[in-house]
């Protein structure tokens, strides 16, 4: 049976914890025709550990045996609605257990999900239904205005919404469930937006496998056990949301930790500590705020601490680990996949670097020829192809082939591979320039540019220069008691020549906001294309005017 092999594959990745060299040598993907993650693996799990705690947050549980009513419940509340297997189900709730219900719900049913994050406008929106075709909305109650306007679909709210059914009946139907036919492991399940970094966002297709059981890998990045509590910092709507708040924890048996506040950093450390939590995972922007607090003041019961989303800084990594006495372990994937590359438990982390290919993946880095290269594009080997990697991009047949339809699906990031096997990230493969013929990471910048005490994040992006080509330029956002000023840009500077090669050095400086996805990432698209304008504001500096410097 499907699940008798995915419980296998489960405990060998256990067994082999922190055993990374027998791990990767010895997992394979278990075979799957017919599966349904919440039917056949999440439901026994919970009448197994009945009481024990699935959904925690301040002040308040949901236990696992609860959770499974309550999902069989919505489930026949939909049905009973009209959603059927193959509905899209567009689903904006954040970080409260409805969200959790109407999950597992949906997945029984055989229903698709396309979520979506409570910071999309009635724009977004738009462009999500036109091209995800949802046939039912489940959306709270305050954000149902910005559906006005919007056809063609079946309304769900949480909490009364004029005009709007309310998910609370939900609660009037049987907390048994009786499915209406098979589950296939090719089944689409989860339809995601991607951020849209550079371009618009595309539309990614995962099945009742992909995420279900690629999250295995993820699984052994995270180092997740049961009864574990563990708080990812993510908002829902995006993949990783689901990777670390849904799959990874609610697979092995570890409590989700719930928090839907505005963030602030010293609120989040309290939480950490009142909490008990024992693994955070969250994303660079809120490690990097979270240093500038006092972290020794805070005595956490953490044992596992990891960053994904976007590369993480040394710095950071050095910072927490003098706090705390903890590693905080990269990890690396994408919305079409699942964790590719990560430092796992028990293995030797080194500051800076994204880590080693996860169980179920072969990676190479590709030069722009198709060979590889110890500096080259992140290219996921599709002999065989990983159950982790998504089906295709939802009505997109050519953007599919051009991903698929090769040996390896390149990933559009560049890295470099030093001798113990380990992988450094060098940028988006658009991100990376050039200057005076040499080949610039601006995400090795930027990780120098934090270490600067005033600095709390920057991005690098070529600025037009008549005789390099281009020259570095900095945008930075600065920790809280600094001013923008002339002396500070000059301060800067001077770091910069001090600690960089002369063709590295950072030579045009703006204080300024960083443009960012409602996801969180960095949209250096744009800070390109106003370097490339070279139209200079009062508070952008240029290091040939300084007279100090010469």
């Amino acid at each position: 049976m499907a699940v008798e092999a995915y419980h296998a594959a489960i405990a060998f990745l256990s067994a082999h914890r922190e055993d990374y060299q027998g791990a990767v040598e010895g997992f394979h993907w278990p075979p799957l025709e017919e599966f349904n993650w919440a039917l056949e693996h999440f439901s026994p799990l919970a009448l197994e550990l009945g009481s024990a705690p699935a959904l925690i947050w301040e002040g308040g549980q949901v236990s696992y045996a609860e959770l499974e009513a309550w999902s069989n419940q919505t489930a026949n509340y939909l049905r009973a609605q009209g959603v059927g297997r193959g509905d899209r189900l567009l689903v904006m709730l954040s970080n409260i257990p409805e969200l959790w219900a109407v999950f597992i719900a949906a997945m029984k049913l055989g229903a698709v999900i396309i979520p979506a994050t409570t910071l999309l406008t009635p724009e977004d929106l738009r462009d999500r239904f036109e091209r995800g075709r949802a046939k039912v909305a489940i959306v709270e109650a305050g954000e149902t205005g910005k559906f006005a306007g919007l056809e063609g679909f079946s309304r769900i709210s949480v909490g009364e919404a004029g005009g709007w059914s309310n998910l609370a009946q939900a609660w009037t139907h049987p907390p048994e469930f009786m499915p209406d036919g098979v589950t296939h492991a090719s089944d689409p399940l989860l339809l995601y937006f991607t951020s849209g970094t550079t371009s618009k966002p595309k539309l990614v297709l995962h099945t009742h496998a992909s995420y279900p059981v690629g999250h295995l890998s993820t699984l052994y990045w995270t180092g997740l056990q049961r009864g574990d509590r563990h708080w990812n910092i993510s908002s829902p709507g995006w993949a990783k949301h689901a990777w670390s708040s849904f799959f990874a924890p609610l697979t092995v048996g570890a409590a989700v930790f719930l928090f839907n506040e505005r963030f602030e950093a010293r609120r989040v450390l309290e939480l950490l500590v009142s909490s008990q939590i024992t693994s955070l995972c969250a994303p660079p922007t809120v490690w990097r705020m979270l240093i500038q607090q006092n972290l020794n003041a805070f005595p956490v019961k953490l044992r596992e601490v990891v960053g994904a989303g976007e590369p993480l800084n040394p710095e950071v990594i050095e910072r927490v680990q003098e706090a705390w006495g903890l590693t905080i372990r990269d990890g690396y994937g994408q919305t079409e996949t699942t964790a590719q590359i990560a430092n796992t438990p028990g293995q030797v982390v080194k500051p800076g670097a994204m880590g080693r290919p996860l169980p179920g993946y072969s990676i190479a880095l590709l030069d722009p020829d198709g060979l590889e290269a110890q500096e080259g594009e992140i290219s996921i080997s599709l002999s065989p192809r990983p159950t982790s990697l998504m089906a295709e991009y939802a009505g997109d047949p050519a953007k599919t082939q051009a991903a698929l339809g090769r040996a390896f699906y390149r990933t559009g990031d560049v890295a470099r591979c030093d001798q113990d096997g380990y992988f450094w990230y060098v940028g988006r493969a658009d991100d990376v320039f050039k200057s005076s013929d040499y080949r610039i990471s601006p995400f090795e910048l930027e990780s120098f540019l934090i270490e600067h005490p005033a600095i709390a994040e920057a991005a690098v992006v070529p600025s037009p220069h008549p005789e390099r080509l281009s020259v570095p330029k900095a945008y930075v956002i600065l920790v809280q008691g600094y001013v923008p000023s002339r002396e500070l840009a000059l301060e800067i500077f001077r770091y910069s020549r001090e600690k960089l090669a002369p063709y590295k050095r950072i030579r045009r400086l703006e204080f300024a906001d960083l443009p960012k996805t409602i996801s969180g990432k960095i949209r250096r698209v744009e800070l390109r294309s106003h370097a490339a304008e070279l139209r200079r504001g009062e508070l952008e500096f240029w290091e040939e005017d300084f007279q100090e410097l010469r």
